[in-house]
């Protein structure tokens, strides 16, 4: 295995995105605050999150007296929606970059409360199984959603097979930013929770790691793995005006706790996973 190294600018935006929004209460009609939250409503797409939270998390919100729900999507932009609207509190899907993404397109006002272990992005084998096997006219698939579009390209360039123009705002990405691509590799961007049961039809795809680990595969089968920047770790998020709510305190708090931590680096399946700097 090897991995794939990259520098992307983007730390500033991650900082700005977990620095915490006035607003943590309702007022009342008679000008005072509301009760307390005591329930705790998450959303959840397709991968390891959701395990992470209720096995390594909710026990601590428990014993905190919080209530948790948990609800799953299998759509991001859903997600989002569904926290900014209020029909959901948070949710854990997704990195700072497409954060962003979706904020501004459906003009959202959703906001990162902590960084999360992440599974990495990760370039698989499917009808060929090793690096050097690459030829003319290979197919490759990458995720269509712009940001991780361009992560897997930088896993591509990082294998020497393609380059490309670096973008400001990964956001913006698409394949025609591509200035070589020495083998005619054929590179096709699908839906990222298609790219697993497609894996067989191709050559070789750049997967992203939350599916990766819901499609049942395993890191030490991929071909090479994303040194992956601060920016592409995963968070999670809530809605601007609740950064600063004591249940969202107490969700961060709850990542950031040793029990957390040791839940985390004593569970084989997360092996791997990038690690939040607070984890030192």
């Amino acid at each position: 295995m090897r991995n794939s190294r990259t520098l992307l600018a983007g730390t500033a935006a991650l900082a700005l995105l977990l620095t915490g929004c006035a607003g943590a209460y309702t007022p009342s009609a008679d000008g005072g605050e509301t009760a307390e939250k005591t329930t705790i409503t998450v959303g959840f797409n397709p991968g390891p999150y959701l395990e992470m939270f209720q096995d390594g998390i909710v026990p601590i919100l428990e014993e905190e007296g919080y209530t948790v729900e948990t609800v799953e999507f299998t759509d991001g932009i859903v997600t989002n929606v569904a926290v900014d609207s209020g029909e959901i509190d948070a949710n854990i899907m997704q990195h700072p970059v497409y954060l962003e993404f979706v904020n501004a397109q459906e003009g959202l006002d959703n906001a990162a409360l902590v960084q999360i272990p992440t599974p990495r992005m990760g370039l698989f084998g499917g009808k060929k199984d090793s690096l050097d096997d690459v030829a003319d006219g290979s197919s490759v698939t990458v995720p269509n959603s712009p940001s991780n579009l361009y992560r897997g390209l930088l896993i591509l360039r990082e294998a020497g097979w393609i380059d490309f123009d670096d973008v400001d705002d990964p956001n913006t990405a698409d394949l025609s930013i591509i200035t070589d691509n020495p083998h005619d590799l054929d590179i096709t961007a699908i839906e990222n929770a298609q790219q697993v049961p497609a894996l067989q039809d191709v050559d070789y795809a750049a997967i992203q790691g939350n599916f990766i680990i819901s499609g049942g595969l395993d890191y030490d089968d991929a071909l090479a793995v994303e040194d992956q920047p601060v920016e592409f770790s995963n968070v999670v998020t809530v809605r601007g005006a609740d950064v600063d709510a004591p249940w969202a305190e107490a969700i961060k708090a709850a990542y950031e706790s040793p029990e957390f931590i040791e839940y985390i680096t004593s569970s084989p399946q997360y092996a791997g996973f990038n690690l939040p700097a607070w984890f030192e």
